[in-house]
């Protein structure tokens, strides 16, 4: 309840029922408040550094005042003066005290400190994507390891193929997860800091308060960067940074939530075979009325909320593109949403893939019950080879097993048991070449295990090493 109207307060359920609360606490006030008094410190650091009148005592009470902070007073600050950054800056000064407030802000744009503590909060934000991410595919590595002989139908436009591995599909499911991680991986290497630029990029403000001396305002901007955690800042800018930056960070979001949907599609059909499942607690209910269901709800939930991050992939381009020369402000409102919402909601995706991937169930039998309806169909290839070698028309072997196949299929159809084998053994042309044991599934999964060995072993298993510091960072913790 909103203390002063004693009205219900609306609150986006990515906040409060699906994202952890390590992605929320990422972009609330408090952090990015914090994060422009972070920036507003390192600001006056640097300028007193480099020559400018401050004293130490003033950025000491900068320091010390930097986690007070009253919201409530905030807002009517940014009332009457309608504008947030300078909302906060007279704040921080009152709550700084002293001499304190006559340095903050001091030849800066709103832009320093909005557009820098967004690039620190999305820098964050990809580093917890990538935590999620690595147990997730910790995870899928240890299923698939186990799960690596298991024979199992495979589908082509979800009609029976030849057999697979539980394992090797969950290499699959894992193998696109791992492309995004090195995506992510790469472009945190590569966002950089806005930097300090000025009103509209170039730099002049700081340029007269150092007397035009060039060399101390390019130092200024590493020194600042490097206090913010950055090697890297934008050469040029105009007021804001590019917001070409926002369009691959939303688009790597995107597809992250890609990849979880198609593995959470696959469960869904393999839950609707009775073959694998997600997770289900013991007094968990699957519908209201009919006691009885299982629903893939996890599943589905990850399905859901990833439409919702592909449908804000393309917000971000069509801000950047409309970015008038050195700025228009049709920005901010707009980023204000899509860029928590979409870190909000491929966090809530991932949180659930970590859980389901936690707990696969895999059913062998009746996995094997769906083999045994599709095996012999499959056993009709190698009927043909031994045929050919013995001298048989493979045409004609093709034509007799052709016309078998289908009558089977009818059977199949009606409900009963798949006789072809039967069909060919009785068959006069065909009898002599029908064989038993082609009826093993192990004979048709082909190099299934070992590409599972060799995936987990030359691909997913370096990636993984690579980001081992993430082990034990993340657990997840679904609402459902």
């Amino acid at each position: 309840m909103n203390a002063q109207s004693a009205r219900p307060e609306y609150r986006s359920p990515l906040a409060s029922r699906y994202a952890t609360a390590a992605m929320v606490a990422n972009f609330d006030d408090r952090r990015r408040t914090l994060l422009w008094r972070d920036l507003w410190i390192a600001l006056a650091e640097a300028e007193r550094a480099l020559g400018l009148p401050i004293s130490e005592d003033q950025i000491a009470a900068l320091r010390r005042a930097r986690e007070t902070i009253d919201f409530a007073r905030v807002a009517a600050l940014e009332a009457e003066l309608r504008h947030d950054v300078m909302a906060h800056v007279h704040h921080f000064g009152e709550v700084a005290g002293g001499d304190a407030a006559k340095i903050i802000h001091l030849g800066a744009t709103s832009c320093f400190v909005a557009d820098n503590a967004e690039l620190v909060m999305i820098r964050d934000g990809l580093e917890l994507i990538m935590d999620r991410l690595y147990t997730a595919l910790d995870q899928l590595a240890a299923f698939a390891r186990a799960q690596r002989e298991q024979a199992t139908l495979a589908f082509t436009h979800f009609q029976p193929a030849q057999l697979t591995t539980v394992g090797k599909r969950a290499c699959l499911w894992a193998q696109d997860l791992a492309l995004d991680l090195e995506t992510i991986e790469a472009l945190v290497a590569r966002i950089p800091l806005r930097g300090v630029k000025g009103t509209t990029g170039t730099q002049a403000s700081f340029l007269q308060l150092f007397d035009g001396d060039h060399a101390k305002v390019r130092e200024l901007e590493r020194r600042v960067a490097a206090a913010m955690g950055f090697e890297r800042w934008l050469p040029v800018s105009g007021q804001t940074y590019t917001r070409k930056i926002d369009t691959w960070v939303v688009s790597a979001l995107a597809d992250v939530c890609g990849s979880a949907a198609k593995l959470a599609v696959d469960l869904r059909l393999l839950a609707h075979e009775r073959e694998l499942e997600e997770p289900f607690e013991r007094k968990q209910i699957g519908s209201s009325a009919m006691a009885y269901k299982r629903n893939p709800m996890r599943s589905e939930r990850i399905c859901s909320l990833a439409r919702f991050v592909h449908s804000l992939a393309t917000s971000p381009r069509e801000t950047h593109a409309n970015q008038w020369l050195e700025r228009t402000l049709d920005d901010s409102a707009n980023r204000r949403l899509v860029l928590t919402e979409a870190f909000l909601a491929t966090d809530a995706v991932l949180n659930l893939v970590v859980d389901v991937t936690a707990g696969l169930v895999v059913y062998p039998a009746r996995i094997a019950a769906n083999m045994a309806d599709e095996l012999p169909f499959m056993a009709t290839e190698a009927v043909i080879m031994r045929g050919t070698r013995a001298g048989a028309s493979r045409q004609d072997l093709h034509e007799a097993i052709r016309v078998h196949s289908w009558a089977a299929a009818g059977e199949l159809k009606e409900g009963r048991p798949n006789d072809l084998m039967a069909r060919m053994a009785a068959d006069p042309a065909l009898a002599p070449h029908v064989d038993p044991s082609a009826l093993d599934p192990r004979g048709y999964v082909g190099r299934a295990p070992e590409q599972v060995d060799e995936y987990l072993a030359d691909a997913l298993g370096p990636l993984l090493e690579r980001h081992r510091h993430r082990a034990g960072r993340f657990a997840a913790r679904v609402r459902v």
